[in-house]
């Protein structure tokens, strides 16, 4: 019996010394878009493969695209690892489609001097972000008039159902976690913000902690449901795991920045344009068409206007006729202009860092400008210079006979050994002009003496 004791005592001493499940860290640093769900899903993975017990999300973000939000979201919710979200480091926030992650998270954390809300949907059109009808105006006669009534009317109902679907969308996530509902449904309706302080106070998050290790010490013994059931965490002396992007992940990122996609379709069209109009130099045709089917890759992941791309393609396209039709500049005056409203209107949505910089779109169209002035400066002297090919080059022509005999004749003209035919006799190393040309076959006759070539 002391013999079975001491091995008891002996095996739950190793089971209390066995290290704890690992926590992972993942980082969501700038605006939330494909790259960063991606990410998060593979984060996700990643911890379940690690049998952790917590993964937290360290967030930074202005807020993102409504799509890939939703993706993290429904990754969340189906995660059999419990999630912190945890805005951090001090001064970041997590606004807009940070806030719907954070409600969504089993667990929410901020650091001091953070700030998070600000969530009514961004892309809701000139009716206002509250769904309010707008003030009237008075007319020249002095009535009341709407600037455009159907239009008005149809852009408020728009705003009603976009702010009162995300409206209920948080509180279903704040009901979920029993969080602060009400603050939820203002933030989305009213677009207010909150400290980390305030957000505590009124049960928005669940701690404030200055940073990870802090915040594993506070949540050492908590209780949290995941799908159903419920895990005790011991984060105490966990170890902490960072999951950092992979290169697939920050190719993802790169590529569907608005910015570097928009260069790359650029360089896609003028790389083909230029292997179309020189077959052969292979280069241009291979680059321009790796660069436009990564574009074409990017803009299936991101919001695009089809119009502006359509605006884009008509303003190529007049670029080229201006090329080859005498438009005397009509044609490429009318690119540049469908060429800047397209890149204009290219990415369909007002999310922060999802926009095409002003800047950029400025010098690319400087730049089709300044391609279609140099090729019509090239065309104009082209048609200024003399002949020097062809028909009319040989026209008028001088030469030599160097071979005579057996019914044929042959001279040598600017090089070249021709086939010539004259009404008169022609001797070898007399000098002919040029008169015609049938075939193959030069008409000739005798150079006269003081006649210049």
């Amino acid at each position: 019996m002391r013999a079975v004791a001491l091995l008891f005592m002996c095996w739950v001493s190793l089971a209390s010394a066995q290290p704890a499940a690992p926590v992972v860290v993942l980082v969501q640093s700038g605006a939330i878009g494909p790259a960063s769900a991606e990410y998060l899903h593979r984060g996700l993975e990643k911890a379940a493969e690690l049998k952790a017990q917590l993964v937290i999300l360290r967030m930074d973000t202005p807020g993102g695209l409504d799509t890939s939000m939703r993706a993290i979201i429904k990754d969340i919710l189906a995660s059999p690892v419990p999630i912190a979200t945890f805005v951090a480091p001090n001064g970041a926030r997590a606004a807009s489609a940070g806030t719907y992650i954070l409600y969504a998270s089993h667990i929410a954390a901020m650091a001091p001097a953070t700030n998070l809300g600000a969530a009514t949907p961004v892309a809701i059109g000139d009716a206002g972000e509250s769904g309010e009808p707008q003030p009237k105006r008075k007319s020249a006669k002095g009535e009341d008039a709407q600037r455009d009534p159907g239009t008005s009317s149809t852009r408020q109902t728009l705003t009603r159902k976009q702010v009162n679907d995300a409206a209920a969308f948080i509180r279903g996530l704040a009901q979920l976690r029993g969080r602060n509902a009400d603050w939820a449904d203002k933030a989305v309706r009213e677009a207010v913000s909150l400290s980390a302080q305030e957000a505590l106070e009124i049960k928005v998050i669940d701690a404030v902690a200055e940073d990870v290790p802090q915040l594993l010490r506070q949540l050492d013994g908590r209780k949290v449901s995941v799908l159903g059931r419920e895990s005790p965490l011991a984060t105490a002396r966990a170890e902490i795991v960072e999951y950092q992007p992979d290169w697939r992940t920050r190719l993802l990122g790169t590529i569907t920045d608005p910015s570097i996609a928009y260069v790359l379709l650029l360089i896609g069209i003028y790389g083909l344009l230029l292997e179309f109009y020189n077959p052969g130099f292979v280069a241009p045709g291979v680059i321009g068409g790796i660069s436009l089917l990564v574009a074409l890759f990017a803009f299936h992941l991101l919001p695009v206007s089809y119009t502006g791309v359509a605006l884009i393609l008509l303003g190529i396209g007049l670029f080229v006729a201006e090329y080859f039709v005498a438009g005397f500049g009509v044609l490429g005056l009318g690119g540049i202009v469908a060429f800047a409203i397209g890149s204009v209107m290219l990415i369909d949505t007002e999310a922060p860092g999802f926009s095409i910089p002003l800047p950029l779109v400025i010098a690319a169209t400087a730049t089709s400008a300044l391609f279609l002035l140099a090729t019509l400066h090239l065309a104009l002297r082209a048609r200024r210079r003399p002949v020097v090919s062809g028909r009319e080059h040989l026209l008028g022509a001088t030469g030599e006979v160097v071979e005579e005999g057996g019914g044929e004749t042959y001279a040598r003209v600017h090089g070249e050994i021709w086939k010539v035919r004259s009404d008169g006799p022609l001797q070898l190393g007399q000098s002919v002009r040029v008169t015609g040309m049938d075939g193959l076959e030069l008409a000739v006759e005798p150079e006269r003496k003081g006649e210049g070539s």
